[in-house]
């Protein structure tokens, strides 16, 4: 079994609004959740809590996902899922995760903060994945994979055989983080959530969408394992604003892959002058709206860098990432302001 049976056995909070559903409903005179009826002191209407199963916001990310609503989970980023999963599979000093480092830092800082040993199956010094060294680290007591693709900070996707191979191979949860999966050619992993009970796809609408300020993470999973992240949430992860604006910003998904695109056209125009700067010995392929580039001096270009302004993130104390920064794809300004200095 995936999660622990306490949680399992959990009888979960009732809000309010559980108990009455008032969404899209009028004239109702709201006197059951202790809200201040006369607003905030600005005049504004903020004063009802948002609706905890984010309903409407659900249904616009089906159809553009191609997901039944009861198959996404909606948390304050990504970082939310990652939490509630570590705490609803692992008893603390008990069950252990597993990362493939260098990857995303929070895995093992959330799993450290719910006392999950996290164990380490570096990459390659290609970046790519091994496969037995990752299922070495698994026993009776590993509970989740982290898997992410494209893989932050290295920018590359992991091999979809090697993923499918985890996915069959481990009886745990494998959770493959999609965060950058928009400036990618490979098609998402939550295609494939009917094959794999075990699969749990991370996205976020902090990348291509530009919403990082909203907060707003998805988990794409079975309707069981769904089940269990929104019985162990808080009642309103989700505010109001965030779901309104959220709503407004899915209406320009054409506006988004056209931002998309400009990235993309950034990327490689970023590489290649890139690619004649002698202090750049070295750019690794990306997926992703970052480059990681390896230097002749990461520390004191990182310092020069910032020296003007410009902050991009010193890798450098990573596995396999000696002398090595990752620059965000920026706009076309930035961008060149940023190889000026370079050059």
């Amino acid at each position: 079994m995936f999660f622990r049976s306490d949680i399992l056995n959990l009888t979960p909070y009732a809000s309010a609004r559980d108990e009455f559903d008032s969404v899209g409903q009028q004239s109702l005179i709201l006197l059951d959740a202790n809200e201040n009826s006369l607003g905030d002191p600005l005049g504004r209407h903020w004063e009802r809590y948002p609706d905890p199963h984010q309903r409407a916001l659900k249904q616009r990310l089906s159809g553009i996902k191609g997901l039944p609503a009861g198959q996404i989970f909606l948390g304050n980023g990504s970082d939310e899922a990652i939490d509630l999963l570590l705490r609803a599979a692992c008893t603390p000093g008990l069950h252990n995760a597993v990362i493939l480092p260098p990857t995303y830092g929070m895995y093992a800082v959330q799993a450290a903060i719910n006392g999950v040993e996290i164990r380490r199956a570096n990459l390659k010094s290609d970046f790519s994945p091994d496969l037995a060294a990752v299922l070495a680290q698994t026993d009776e007591h590993t509970k989740l994979i982290f898997l992410c693709s494209p893989n932050n900070p290295t920018g590359n996707c992991l091999p979809d055989a090697f993923i499918e191979a985890i996915l069959s191979k481990f009886d745990g949860l494998v959770v493959v983080d999609e965060a950058y999966i928009d400036f990618a050619e490979n098609p998402s992993w939550s295609r494939r959530l009917a094959e794999f009970p075990n699969l749990v796809v991370l996205q976020t609408l902090s990348k291509a969408w530009g919403l990082a300020g909203l907060r707003l993470g998805m988990a794409f999973a079975s309707p069981f394992i769904i089940s269990i992240l929104n019985k162990i949430k808080y009642p309103y992860n989700i505010s109001q604003a965030t779901q309104l604006e959220v709503l407004e910003a899915l209406q320009a998904e054409a506006a988004m892959q056209a931002r998309v695109q400009t990235l993309l056209r950034e990327r490689e125009r970023l590489r290649e002058a890139l690619s004649q700067v002698p202090a750049v010995l070295e750019i690794f392929p990306s997926d992703a709206n970052f480059l990681l580039i390896r230097t002749t001096d990461a520390d004191g270009i990182y310092q020069k860098l910032c020296a003007q302004g410009i902050i991009v993130r010193n890798r450098s104390r990573e596995p396999h990432c000696a002398n090595c920064l990752r620059i965000t794809i920026g706009s076309p300004e930035e961008n060149q302001r940023l190889l000026q200095i370079m050059q």
